[in-house]
């Protein structure tokens, strides 16, 4: 027989997906008209895993980040999946902010869905490795009483189960 069942959980961003939210974003910037002949940059850098949204004021740049969001929402991928590394003002009245997209579960959320699972009491292993937590027990009903408690809380990554065998 096989190993023990197991899944695994990581929060990961498709960015081809993310590359079409930003297309879709920039596109919606040009043909609305309250925002048509406003100054808006909205770059993406794939490399760093960073969206800087660069607009005349506060007001505009919400108003770019509520065209974002509901694209990234419809094409599958959480409102968490991008956090907001820094904002600064930029030149004039301007301001920039730099939100990097999360791409991997970092050690502190890790230590935390692990304790979680370890509170349920259920004969289930969790481990973190790299930037996933594996999770492995004998039944499947166990494993799946823990997906759908990890659904239940709030973390602040998106979280995704992979590899269930």
């Amino acid at each position: 027989m096989a190993k023990d069942p197991s899944f695994d959980v990581v929060s990961q961003v498709d960015m081809q997906v993310m590359d079409d939210c930003i297309n879709v974003t920039l596109k919606t910037i040009t043909t609305r008209f309250d925002l048509k002949d406003q100054d808006i940059e909205v770059d993406f850098n794939r490399g760093e895993k960073t969206i800087t949204i660069t607009a005349g004021s506060d007001y505009i740049l919400n108003q770019v980040k509520d065209i974002l969001t509901p694209s990234m929402i419809k094409r599958g991928l959480h409102k968490k999946a991008i956090n907001v590394k820094k904002k600064e003002k930029a030149s004039g009245d301007g301001v920039r902010e730099v939100n990097e997209i999360i791409n991997g579960i970092d050690k502190e959320i890790g230590k935390q869905i692990v304790k979680d699972i370890k509170e349920m009491k259920l004969k289930v292993q969790a481990s973190i490795q790299d930037e996933q937590v594996r999770v492995s027990g004998a039944k499947k009903d166990d494993l799946q009483a823990v997906m759908t408690m990890l659904k239940e809380k709030d973390y602040p990554v998106p979280l995704q189960y992979i590899n269930f065998r």
